[in-house]
């Protein structure tokens, strides 16, 4: 009979001490190519939508510039993917992937290129999901150069350390990075987010009684706080209401992404060489049809939102409803092109999208424009990344110290479009009955990652306890 090793002996042992030490070293490095990296990528993006049409003697970038990069970013892309190792990445049309030993070092140049390609050229993807490709190749190959005869464990966590050093500012908090990667990995297993979402969802409406008794009675809210904070206003059940009507659009609307998404890709994987610049044309046509309709900046429409979140929130005032709707349905498709066959995150389109919806939402009676953000950056999220608990704090934390205010809807609002979205998926299809015929897996194909073989040897180590 096995048993598992105490995490206590495990904790007190020189060779864990010597795997924290080897987790610091691998984190320098790759933490200063993940910054150099995003250095790249704004200063291109400068370069090509700024610097680069004036310096072709235009005084500002003419309203059809954006089709020049995004027909390229489709001509690179699909070179990246079609002929060179890795694939360019994994699909984010099948959401946010993380887990596993990371890519071999022969697939980093092909993930690296397309990401830079996608990234630079203002295709509506973020790079998060390069990022943590990139640091956990990194941290792998880190491990085989020092040393070699590494276990499969050790190479397995070290690159896991890389993927969380590439990641852990990008989203404002080490922490939540931390968080999103533990989730997204499924270390807890595949029912983590079922068992806990439940649990989540009655922590936010116990918060609300909580509240709305101190508002009636008087005697206190008897929880953990820290006093003198900028005071928002607690949620009243007006909010309430709004969070499920929120979950519930944006259920409808991240479905969506994600269908057309889907439905694309089916369509252009065959014929990648000219679709995926025919979906770059797309994404341009879109950009440069809300600039015209709005006088805004395409821009808006282009990139991943993670710069334009920030302005978009503090200047939504000068934003007209019909702008923001318009804003929103352009950036929706063009984020679901983008998915269909280029190579990034899905993470900061659905943050961008979603505070639009919220801010639109916010010209109705009854929902403030804080509480209409933070409802819409956790639905919309929940329903692309399909990671409940990491939308959440995205919601909160995003919105510093009124997000502790907002949070109890805002999970609310995660909750019904996290169970709505799984609603509106349609059931996978039936596997075929009968043994599958054996296949050798194809290069660079997947493996079973860490999480199905301690799940295997889980199983049959309770099998002989009960034996």
């Amino acid at each position: 009979m096995t048993t598992s090793p105490d995490p206590l002996v495990l904790l007190r042992s020189r060779s864990y001490l010597a795997l924290l030490v080897l987790a610091a070293l691998i984190g320098v490095p790759v933490s200063a190519t993940a910054y150099f990296f995003l250095a790249l990528v704004s200063r291109l993006q400068t370069w090509i939508f700024t610097e680069l049409p004036a310096g072709l003697g235009f005084r500002s970038a003419p309203p059809w510039w954006p089709i020049l990069p995004l027909v390229l970013a489709g001509v690179l892309v699909s070179l990246a993917i079609r002929y060179l190792p890795g694939n360019g990445g994994h699909s984010p049309a099948d959401g946010f992937k993380a887990g596993g030993g990371g890519p071999v070092p022969i697939e980093l140049p092909g993930i690296a290129l397309a990401a830079l390609a996608t990234l630079s050229l203002g295709v509506v993807l973020g790079p998060e999901a390069p990022l943590i490709a990139l640091g956990g190749g990194l941290g792998g190959f880190a491990v085989r150069l020092i040393k070699r005869d590494a276990p499969a464990t050790m190479s397995t966590v070290l690159a896991a350390a890389g993927s969380f050093a590439a990641i852990s500012t990008l989203l404002g908090s080490p922490l939540l990075g931390a968080f999103l990667l533990m989730e997204a990995s499924g270390l807890g297993g595949a029912t983590l987010g079922l068992v806990l979402v439940p649990g989540l969802l009655a922590a936010g409406v116990g918060s609300l009684i909580f509240l709305g008794l101190n508002t009636w009675t008087g005697l206190g809210t008897f929880s953990l706080a820290i006093p003198s904070l900028p005071h928002v206003g607690h949620p009243t059940g007006a909010e309430f209401l709004w969070a499920l009507a929120i979950g519930v659009m944006a259920a409808i609307v991240g479905s969506g992404i994600r269908w057309l998404g889907l439905f694309l890709r089916s369509r252009l994987e065959p014929k990648m060489l000219i679709a995926t610049p025919a979906a770059g044309l797309a994404v341009a046509g879109l950009a440069i049809a809300f600039a015209a309709a709005t006088g805004k900046s395409s821009s808006q429409v282009l990139f991943s939102g993670q710069s334009a979140l920030g302005p978009l929130i503090t200047h939504s005032a000068s934003y007209t409803v019909g702008a923001l709707l318009l804003l929103i349905i352009c950036k929706g498709l063009a984020y679901g092109v983008s998915l269909s066959g280029f190579r990034g995150g899905p993470t900061f389109p659905a943050l961008f999208i979603g505070a639009a919806g919220g801010i639109a939402l916010s010209h109705l009676p009854g929902l403030p424009l804080v509480y209409g953000v933070a409802m819409g950056i956790g639905a919309l999220c929940v329903v692309m990344l399909r990671l409940p608990l990491t939308s959440v704090l995205l919601a909160t934390l995003l919105l510093s110290s009124d997000g502790l205010e907002v949070m109890p809807v805002a999970i609310v609002a995660v909750a019904v479009a996290y169970v709505a979205s799984a609603r509106l998926t349609p059931n996978p299809a039936q596997a075929p009955s009968g043994p599958a015929p054996a296949a050798a897996a194809p290069p660079g194909g997947p493996e079973p990652g860490p999480t199905q073989a301690v799940a295997s040897s889980s199983s049959r180590s309770d099998q002989a306890e009960r034996s």
